[in-house]
C-alpha cells in the first residue's frame, strides 16, 4: 500500500493552511465547486489578512466527506446537509445529551496557564481562529487536535469528558460519555474510574479519521467490531484492519488512522495507562 502524499504549502501560509487552488487539487474538484459549496452553506472557510480563502486540515476532512456524499452516495445539497448534521444512529439522543462542553473546558485550561489564544494555538499547531471557534463551541476538534491541545495544557483527552464523581463498575449504553470530533468520529468511554486502562468505543464514519498523527505514553489495543480501519505507525508501517481483527502497538509511535471504506467502522480501543 502506498503512502498518501501530504500537501505542501508554497504560498507562505502555515503548513496547515491551503489555498483554494491547493484544496481543489487535493480533492480533485474545481475551485468553482468549492465556492459553490460555500455559497450554499456547506462550508465556511476562514479568510487571510488579505481576504483570501484559506482551508485548514479540519475543513479538508469535511470537504472529503462532502465529495464522498455527492459522488458516491449521489446526494443533493439538502441531503448532504442532513447527513453532515445528523447524529450517530446508535444512541443518538443519549450521545447528544452526553456531549461535553469542550470549549469552556479548553478556555479555562488555557487561562489557568496564563496563555493567550495565539500562543496556545501556536503550541498546539493550529490557527488562533480555529482554537477560538472551538472555545466558542462553533467548531469541533479532530482526534489529533484534541491530543495536541491536551499536551499543550499538560493534561489528557480524558479530562475533556464530563465525568461524574466516583468510579462506576457498571455503565449502561445510555450512560456513556461521548466526544464527537469535527469529522463525526464518536468516542464513547466504556468505563469510569479505572486506574490503569482506558477502554473506548470508536465509531468512525467513511472517509474520516484522526486527521493527523499523534503519540503519547503507553500501549494500545484495538478490536474491530465492524468495518475497516487503516492505521499508520511512524509513517513507516501501514496496517489494514477488518472485522474481527485485533491489533496492538506502542503509543510512543506516531500513529494516525483513517476509514477508507464506504461503511462506518466500529472498534474497541483500549489505552494503558490513562494517557489518551
Amino acid at each position: 500500500m502506498q503512502r498518501r502524499p501530504q500537501p505542501k504549502s508554497d504560498t507562505g501560509l502555515p503548513p496547515r493552511h491551503l489555498t483554494v487552488g491547493q484544496t481543489a487539487r487535493i480533492l480533485g474538484v474545481s475551485p468553482s465547486t468549492l465556492r459553490l459549496w460555500e455559497n450554499v452553506g456547506l462550508i465556511s472557510p476562514a479568510r487571510s489578512s488579505g481576504k483570501y480563502r484559506i482551508y485548514n486540515h479540519e475543513l479538508l476532512t469535511v470537504l472529503k466527506r462532502i465529495k464522498y456524499l455527492r459522488d458516491v452516495k449521489k446526494l443533493s445539497v439538502p441531503g448532504i446537509k442532513k447527513v453532515l448534521s445528523k447524529a450517530s444512529p446508535v444512541d443518538s439522543q443519549s450521545s447528544a445529551d452526553k456531549q461535553p462542553d469542550i470549549g469552556s473546558k479548553l478556555r479555562k485550561m488555557r487561562k489557568s496557564l496564563n496563555l493567550g489564544i495565539v500562543e496556545a494555538a501556536q503550541r498546539a499547531g493550529i490557527s488562533p481562529g480555529f482554537l477560538s471557534a472551538i472555545e466558542l463551541s462553533k467548531a469541533n476538534a479532530s482526534v489529533a487536535t484534541l491530543h495536541r491541545l491536551a499536551a499543550t495544557y499538560n493534561t489528557t483527552v480524558l479530562e475533556f469528558f464530563d465525568l461524574p464523581n466516583g468510579a462506576r463498575r457498571l455503565i449502561h449504553p445510555g450512560q456513556r460519555r461521548v466526544l464527537r470530533t469535527d469529522s463525526g468520529v464518536d468516542i464513547e468511554l466504556l468505563s469510569i474510574g479505572t486506574k490503569m486502562l482506558e477502554p473506548m468505543l470508536f465509531r468512525v464514519p467513511p472517509s474520516t479519521g484522526s486527521d493527523g498523527s499523534y503519540s503519547h505514553m503507553g500501549e494500545e489495543f484495538i478490536y474491530m467490531l465492524k468495518g475497516t480501519l487503516e492505521i499508520w505507525l511512524g509513517e513507516l508501517e501501514c496496517y489494514l484492519l477488518h472485522e474481527g481483527d485485533s491489533f496492538w502497538f506502542e503509543s510512543n509511535l506516531g500513529h494516525r488512522w483513517f476509514n477508507p471504506s464506504d461503511e462506518e467502522a466500529a472498534l474497541i480501543w483500549i489505552n494503558t495507562p490513562l494517557t489518551f
